[in-house]
Protein backbone atom coordinates (compact mmCIF):
# COMPACT_ATOMS: atom_id res chain seq x y z
CA UNK A 1 0.00 0.00 0.00
CA UNK A 2 2.99 2.30 0.51
CA UNK A 3 6.16 2.02 -1.53
CA UNK A 4 9.07 4.45 -1.82
CA UNK A 5 12.48 4.30 -3.47
CA UNK A 6 15.28 6.81 -3.04
CA UNK A 7 12.91 9.38 -1.54
CA UNK A 8 14.80 12.59 -0.66
CA UNK A 9 14.06 16.12 0.49
CA UNK A 10 16.63 18.74 1.45
CA UNK A 11 16.16 21.93 3.46
CA UNK A 12 19.84 22.81 3.43
CA UNK A 13 23.14 21.17 4.42
CA UNK A 14 22.50 18.31 6.84
CA UNK A 15 18.73 18.91 6.94
CA UNK A 16 16.04 16.70 5.45
CA UNK A 17 15.97 13.07 4.37
CA UNK A 18 18.09 11.21 1.87
CA UNK A 19 17.48 8.01 -0.08
CA UNK A 20 14.56 6.57 1.88
CA UNK A 21 13.33 3.14 0.76
CA UNK A 22 10.06 1.97 2.28
CA UNK A 23 7.53 -0.79 1.76
CA UNK A 24 4.32 -1.14 3.79
CA UNK A 25 2.02 -4.12 3.02
CA UNK A 26 -1.74 -3.67 3.19
CA UNK A 27 -3.36 -4.04 6.61
CA UNK A 28 -0.12 -3.74 8.59
CA UNK A 29 1.33 -1.25 11.06
CA UNK A 30 4.81 -0.02 10.21
CA UNK A 31 6.61 2.43 12.48
CA UNK A 32 9.19 5.08 11.68
CA UNK A 33 11.11 5.32 14.95
CA UNK A 34 13.63 8.05 15.62
CA UNK A 35 14.60 11.04 17.77
CA UNK A 36 13.20 14.53 17.21
CA UNK A 37 14.43 16.01 13.96
CA UNK A 38 15.38 12.65 12.44
CA UNK A 39 13.21 13.25 9.38
CA UNK A 40 10.11 11.20 10.23
CA UNK A 41 7.59 13.98 9.67
CA UNK A 42 9.27 15.00 6.41
CA UNK A 43 8.81 11.44 5.11
CA UNK A 44 5.11 11.45 6.06
CA UNK A 45 4.57 14.85 4.42
CA UNK A 46 6.04 13.63 1.15
CA UNK A 47 3.91 10.47 1.21
CA UNK A 48 0.81 12.52 2.05
CA UNK A 49 1.51 14.92 -0.88
CA UNK A 50 2.16 17.88 1.43
CA UNK A 51 5.82 18.14 0.34
CA UNK A 52 7.21 17.49 -3.13
CA UNK A 53 10.25 15.18 -3.10
CA UNK A 54 13.52 16.45 -4.51
CA UNK A 55 14.42 12.95 -5.72
CA UNK A 56 13.09 9.42 -5.78
CA UNK A 57 9.50 8.31 -6.07
CA UNK A 58 6.67 7.00 -3.93
CA UNK A 59 3.31 5.36 -4.47
CA UNK A 60 0.47 5.23 -1.97
CA UNK A 61 -2.49 2.93 -2.62
CA UNK A 62 -1.11 2.44 -6.12
CA UNK A 63 -0.92 6.15 -6.99
CA UNK A 64 2.18 8.26 -7.55
CA UNK A 65 2.42 10.97 -4.87
CA UNK A 66 3.55 13.62 -7.38
CA UNK A 67 1.73 12.78 -10.61
CA UNK A 68 -1.48 11.54 -8.95
CA UNK A 69 -1.64 13.60 -5.79
CA UNK A 70 -5.41 14.05 -5.84
CA UNK A 71 -5.98 10.30 -6.11
CA UNK A 72 -3.59 9.75 -3.18
CA UNK A 73 -5.42 12.28 -1.02
CA UNK A 74 -8.71 10.47 -1.63
CA UNK A 75 -7.27 7.27 -0.14
CA UNK A 76 -5.45 8.56 2.93
CA UNK A 77 -6.08 9.98 6.38
CA UNK A 78 -3.55 11.99 8.36
CA UNK A 79 -3.28 12.74 12.06
CA UNK A 80 -0.43 15.09 12.89
CA UNK A 81 1.29 16.08 16.10
CA UNK A 82 -1.28 18.81 16.76
CA UNK A 83 -5.04 18.31 16.67
CA UNK A 84 -6.58 19.75 13.49
CA UNK A 85 -9.89 20.67 15.10
CA UNK A 86 -11.98 23.78 15.57
CA UNK A 87 -12.01 24.39 19.33
CA UNK A 88 -15.18 26.46 19.21
CA UNK A 89 -17.24 23.77 17.48
CA UNK A 90 -18.63 20.65 19.09
CA UNK A 91 -17.05 17.27 18.46
CA UNK A 92 -20.03 16.25 16.36
CA UNK A 93 -19.98 19.46 14.31
CA UNK A 94 -16.28 19.01 13.54
CA UNK A 95 -16.88 15.54 12.12
CA UNK A 96 -20.02 16.55 10.20
CA UNK A 97 -18.17 19.49 8.62
CA UNK A 98 -15.33 17.22 7.50
CA UNK A 99 -17.82 14.74 6.09
CA UNK A 100 -19.47 17.45 4.01
CA UNK A 101 -16.06 18.69 2.84
CA UNK A 102 -15.51 15.10 1.68
CA UNK A 103 -18.61 15.52 -0.53
CA UNK A 104 -21.01 13.57 1.66
CA UNK A 105 -24.59 14.71 1.96
CA UNK A 106 -25.49 16.22 5.33
CA UNK A 107 -27.39 13.04 6.23
CA UNK A 108 -24.41 10.86 5.30
CA UNK A 109 -22.04 13.15 7.19
CA UNK A 110 -24.17 13.05 10.35
CA UNK A 111 -24.44 9.25 10.17
CA UNK A 112 -20.68 8.91 9.70
CA UNK A 113 -20.02 11.31 12.59
CA UNK A 114 -22.37 9.36 14.88
CA UNK A 115 -20.65 6.09 13.98
CA UNK A 116 -17.15 7.47 14.67
CA UNK A 117 -18.19 9.12 17.94
CA UNK A 118 -19.48 5.73 19.10
CA UNK A 119 -16.34 3.89 17.96
CA UNK A 120 -14.09 6.29 19.85
CA UNK A 121 -16.20 6.46 23.00
CA UNK A 122 -17.08 10.15 22.57
CA UNK A 123 -20.90 9.99 22.38
CA UNK A 124 -21.38 11.69 25.75
CA UNK A 125 -19.11 14.58 24.74
CA UNK A 126 -20.40 14.92 21.17
CA UNK A 127 -22.39 18.08 21.92
CA UNK A 128 -19.60 19.86 23.83
CA UNK A 129 -17.16 22.38 22.41
CA UNK A 130 -13.81 20.76 21.66
CA UNK A 131 -12.04 23.29 23.90
CA UNK A 132 -13.60 21.50 26.89
CA UNK A 133 -12.08 18.12 25.91
CA UNK A 134 -9.16 16.55 27.72
CA UNK A 135 -5.94 15.87 25.81
CA UNK A 136 -6.81 12.21 25.32
CA UNK A 137 -10.32 13.04 24.08
CA UNK A 138 -8.93 15.58 21.61
CA UNK A 139 -6.49 13.04 20.19
CA UNK A 140 -9.27 10.46 19.82
CA UNK A 141 -11.45 13.01 18.06
CA UNK A 142 -8.55 14.02 15.83
CA UNK A 143 -8.04 10.37 14.88
CA UNK A 144 -11.76 10.03 14.23
CA UNK A 145 -11.56 13.11 11.98
CA UNK A 146 -8.84 11.46 9.90
CA UNK A 147 -11.16 8.47 9.34
CA UNK A 148 -14.24 10.36 8.17
CA UNK A 149 -13.54 9.52 4.53
CA UNK A 150 -12.82 5.83 5.23
CA UNK A 151 -9.15 5.95 4.19
CA UNK A 152 -7.28 2.84 3.09
CA UNK A 153 -4.02 4.28 4.43
CA UNK A 154 -3.64 6.17 7.69
CA UNK A 155 -0.61 8.28 8.54
CA UNK A 156 -0.15 8.84 12.28
CA UNK A 157 2.57 11.40 12.97
CA UNK A 158 3.46 11.09 16.67
CA UNK A 159 -0.23 10.83 17.61
CA UNK A 160 0.32 10.23 21.34
CA UNK A 161 2.74 13.08 22.05
CA UNK A 162 1.76 14.74 25.32
CA UNK A 163 -0.74 12.09 26.38
CA UNK A 164 -0.73 10.41 29.78
CA UNK A 165 -0.04 6.63 29.85
CA UNK A 166 -3.72 5.62 30.10
CA UNK A 167 -4.75 7.82 27.16
CA UNK A 168 -1.80 6.55 25.14
CA UNK A 169 -2.76 2.91 25.68
CA UNK A 170 -6.39 3.66 24.82
CA UNK A 171 -5.27 5.14 21.51
CA UNK A 172 -3.08 2.09 20.89
CA UNK A 173 -6.15 -0.14 21.11
CA UNK A 174 -7.92 2.01 18.52
CA UNK A 175 -4.95 1.74 16.15
CA UNK A 176 -4.77 -2.04 16.59
CA UNK A 177 -8.47 -2.34 15.80
CA UNK A 178 -8.10 -0.26 12.65
CA UNK A 179 -5.29 -2.53 11.42
CA UNK A 180 -7.36 -5.64 12.17
CA UNK A 181 -10.15 -4.15 10.07
CA UNK A 182 -7.80 -3.71 7.12
CA UNK A 183 -6.47 -0.15 7.41
CA UNK A 184 -2.79 0.24 6.56
CA UNK A 185 -1.02 2.36 9.20
CA UNK A 186 2.27 4.22 8.98
CA UNK A 187 3.15 5.44 12.47
CA UNK A 188 5.92 7.85 13.37
CA UNK A 189 6.96 7.91 16.99
CA UNK A 190 9.82 8.72 19.31
CA UNK A 191 8.46 6.35 21.97
CA UNK A 192 10.21 2.98 22.02
CA UNK A 193 7.36 1.22 23.80
CA UNK A 194 4.85 2.53 21.27
CA UNK A 195 6.79 1.13 18.30
CA UNK A 196 7.38 -2.15 20.14
CA UNK A 197 3.72 -2.56 21.10
CA UNK A 198 2.10 -1.59 17.81
CA UNK A 199 4.36 -2.19 14.85
CA UNK A 200 5.02 -5.44 13.06
CA UNK A 201 7.93 -3.77 11.28
CA UNK A 202 10.11 -0.85 12.41
CA UNK A 203 12.37 1.48 10.43
CA UNK A 204 14.84 3.32 12.66
CA UNK A 205 15.44 6.78 11.18
CA UNK A 206 18.44 8.88 12.13
CA UNK A 207 20.08 11.74 10.29
CA UNK A 208 17.49 11.54 7.53
CA UNK A 209 18.35 7.94 6.64
CA UNK A 210 17.15 4.44 7.52
CA UNK A 211 19.72 3.18 10.02
CA UNK A 212 18.11 -0.27 10.35
CA UNK A 213 14.80 -2.02 9.87
CA UNK A 214 13.12 -5.26 10.80
CA UNK A 215 10.59 -6.71 13.19
CA UNK A 216 10.90 -5.64 16.84
CA UNK A 217 12.33 -9.08 17.58
CA UNK A 218 14.94 -8.83 14.83
CA UNK A 219 16.10 -5.41 15.99
CA UNK A 220 16.37 -6.60 19.58
CA UNK A 221 18.29 -9.72 18.57
CA UNK A 222 20.75 -7.60 16.60
CA UNK A 223 21.41 -5.48 19.71
CA UNK A 224 23.26 -8.33 21.42
CA UNK A 225 22.73 -11.58 23.32
CA UNK A 226 20.54 -12.21 26.32
CA UNK A 227 22.38 -12.04 29.65
CA UNK A 228 22.17 -13.68 33.02
CA UNK A 229 22.86 -11.09 35.72
CA UNK A 230 24.13 -12.91 38.80
CA UNK A 231 24.68 -11.39 42.23
CA UNK A 232 27.07 -13.52 44.29
CA UNK A 233 26.73 -13.77 48.04
CA UNK A 234 29.46 -12.10 50.14
CA UNK A 235 32.53 -14.29 50.27
CA UNK A 236 31.52 -16.44 47.27
CA UNK A 237 34.40 -17.76 45.16
CA UNK A 238 34.33 -15.64 42.00
CA UNK A 239 36.74 -17.88 40.06
CA UNK A 240 34.71 -21.02 40.87
CA UNK A 241 31.49 -19.23 39.85
CA UNK A 242 33.08 -18.15 36.55
CA UNK A 243 34.20 -21.72 35.83
CA UNK A 244 30.68 -23.06 36.39
CA UNK A 245 29.03 -20.33 34.35
CA UNK A 246 31.45 -20.69 31.43
CA UNK A 247 29.76 -23.99 30.57
CA UNK A 248 26.47 -22.15 29.97
CA UNK A 249 27.88 -19.00 28.39
CA UNK A 250 27.33 -18.04 24.74
CA UNK A 251 30.34 -15.73 24.89
CA UNK A 252 32.96 -14.26 27.22
CA UNK A 253 31.89 -13.59 30.81
CA UNK A 254 32.15 -10.02 32.04
CA UNK A 255 32.19 -8.42 35.45
CA UNK A 256 29.09 -6.29 35.89
CA UNK A 257 29.45 -2.60 36.83
CA UNK A 258 28.67 -3.49 40.47
CA UNK A 259 31.10 -5.53 42.62
CA UNK A 260 30.04 -9.11 43.23
CA UNK A 261 28.03 -9.36 40.01
CA UNK A 262 28.67 -11.34 36.85
CA UNK A 263 27.12 -10.91 33.39
CA UNK A 264 26.84 -14.12 31.38
CA UNK A 265 25.78 -14.01 27.70
CA UNK A 266 23.39 -16.90 27.10
CA UNK A 267 20.96 -18.40 24.62
CA UNK A 268 17.57 -18.29 26.40
CA UNK A 269 15.80 -21.60 26.84
CA UNK A 270 13.23 -23.15 29.15
CA UNK A 271 14.59 -23.91 32.61
CA UNK A 272 17.86 -22.03 32.05
CA UNK A 273 17.79 -20.02 35.28
CA UNK A 274 16.84 -23.07 37.36
CA UNK A 275 19.67 -25.11 35.83
CA UNK A 276 22.26 -22.41 36.49
CA UNK A 277 21.17 -22.05 40.13
CA UNK A 278 21.45 -25.82 40.56
CA UNK A 279 24.95 -25.88 38.99
CA UNK A 280 26.18 -23.07 41.25
CA UNK A 281 24.67 -24.70 44.33
CA UNK A 282 26.37 -28.03 43.57
CA UNK A 283 29.68 -26.17 43.18
CA UNK A 284 29.19 -24.51 46.58
CA UNK A 285 28.73 -21.00 45.17
CA UNK A 286 26.13 -18.98 47.09
CA UNK A 287 23.97 -16.58 45.08
CA UNK A 288 21.92 -13.64 46.28
CA UNK A 289 19.99 -13.05 43.07
CA UNK A 290 19.84 -14.11 39.43
CA UNK A 291 17.85 -12.65 36.55
CA UNK A 292 17.59 -13.11 32.80
CA UNK A 293 17.95 -9.84 30.88
CA UNK A 294 16.74 -9.94 27.28
CA UNK A 295 17.93 -7.35 24.74
CA UNK A 296 15.47 -4.48 24.42
CA UNK A 297 14.44 -2.11 21.68
CA UNK A 298 16.18 0.62 23.67
CA UNK A 299 19.45 -1.32 23.39
CA UNK A 300 18.98 -1.48 19.63
CA UNK A 301 18.00 2.18 19.39
CA UNK A 302 20.95 3.39 21.42
CA UNK A 303 23.32 1.31 19.36
CA UNK A 304 21.97 2.71 16.10
CA UNK A 305 21.48 6.36 17.01
CA UNK A 306 23.72 6.95 20.03
CA UNK A 307 20.78 8.34 22.01
CA UNK A 308 17.62 7.29 23.78
CA UNK A 309 14.24 7.83 22.18
CA UNK A 310 11.39 9.95 23.55
CA UNK A 311 12.64 13.28 22.37
CA UNK A 312 16.42 13.50 22.34
CA UNK A 313 17.62 15.33 19.21
CA UNK A 314 20.41 13.94 17.07
CA UNK A 315 23.16 16.24 15.81
CA UNK A 316 22.53 18.76 13.03
CA UNK A 317 19.27 17.05 12.16
CA UNK A 318 17.70 18.23 15.43
CA UNK A 319 15.65 20.87 13.62
CA UNK A 320 11.92 20.43 13.13
CA UNK A 321 10.67 20.01 9.55
CA UNK A 322 8.58 23.16 10.01
CA UNK A 323 11.62 25.21 10.99
CA UNK A 324 13.72 23.70 8.21
CA UNK A 325 11.04 24.39 5.61
CA UNK A 326 10.66 27.99 6.79
CA UNK A 327 14.45 28.40 6.65
CA UNK A 328 14.53 27.07 3.08
CA UNK A 329 11.77 29.43 1.97
CA UNK A 330 13.49 32.41 3.57
CA UNK A 331 16.72 31.54 1.78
Amino acid sequence: MIEARGLAKSFGPGLGVSGIDLQVPAGTIVSLLGPNGAGKTTIVRMLATLLRPDAGWARVAGHDVVAQGRAVRRRIGLTGQLASLDDCMTGRANLVMLGQLSRMSRRQARARAADLLTQFGLESAAGRAVRTYSGGMRRRLDLAASLVGGPAVLFLDEPTTGLDPDSRRALWEVVRRLAREGTTVLLTTQYLEEADQLAGHICVITGGRVAAEGTPGQLKAAAGPAKLIISLAPGADLARAAAVLARRAAGPLAAAPRPGYLEVPVVPCAGLVTSVIRDLDEAGVAVNDISLQLPTLEDAFRGLTGSAAAGLPSGDDAVSPEAAEARARAA
